[in-house]
């Protein structure tokens, strides 16, 4: 991967190309080329890195759910926020999302944590940090991702019309600041971790909040249920 050819859906190329030329993002490109060569474990696998830019294009986009960081055990991140693939068990944070939709929702729980579903229908589930070394949480935290995904963040709020954006605990939240409040419904809770989930994500009925506004601008809601 290179700054010049990275594989990335063609709307959202288009949106970020200033980003590509930044020197941030050569810099940032040259750090996990560096990890790798030292021998270090990198997640996601590289050819899933953009995996949620690559299945919900720019002009698709209905709804954005931003997580942290992706996940730092073996065989857990696939690039969509929150998301693992079937096979694997789906972490705590999942596993209270999945509640609050039940709750919510009246919809059951499924028996994976495969979210690439919704990502299909236009639900953006994006990381702030892209890539992660194995067993170790944050460390890509100052690798320069961040520069990258608040543009896109920004690009969302830009270029599309009534959009849901979903900030769920205090490193999210901060993000709204990059979000046309006026143009957009922007959603913040707590964070769905077992640590925060009874702190108000329980409860904040987000996901029915989502729909009825999608509903509400002349959009097809979400159909949040996996099979």
């Amino acid at each position: 991967m290179s700054a010049t050819n990275v594989q990335i859906e063609p709307s959202w190329k288009a949106a970020l190309a200033e980003e590509f030329s930044k020197p941030y993002f050569r810099t940032l490109i040259g750090f996990i080329k560096q990890e790798k060569a030292d021998g270090k474990t990198i997640y996601p696998p590289g050819s899933l890195i953009f995996n949620a830019y690559n299945t919900t294009p720019l002009d698709q986009v209905k709804v954005v759910i931003l997580g942290q960081d992706p996940y730092h055990n073996p065989g857990q991140a696939m690039g969509l926020s929150f998301s693992v693939p079937r096979g694997v068990t789906p972490p705590p944070s999942l596993r209270n999302i999945y509640r609050e939709i039940e709750d919510s929702l009246n919809i059951p729980v499924p028996g994976h944590g495969d979210l690439t579903r919704w990502a299909e229908q236009g639900v953006f589930l994006l990381n702030a940090m892209l890539t992660v070394e194995k067993n170790q949480p944050g460390s890509h935290k100052r690798s320069g991702w961040q520069y990258f995904t608040d543009a896109s963040i920004q690009a969302v709020s830009d270029r599309t019309e009534h959009t849901v954006f979903m900030l769920w605990g205090a490193f999210a939240r901060k993000k709204a600041e990059l979000i046309d409040a006026s143009r957009h419904l922007v959603l913040e809770s707590a964070h769905p971790s077992p640590f925060s989930a009874d702190k108000g994500f329980f409860g904040n009925h987000h996901f029915k909040q989502a729909n009825e506004y999608l509903e509400a601008h002349g959009k097809t809601p979400i159909d949040w249920r996996l099979e």
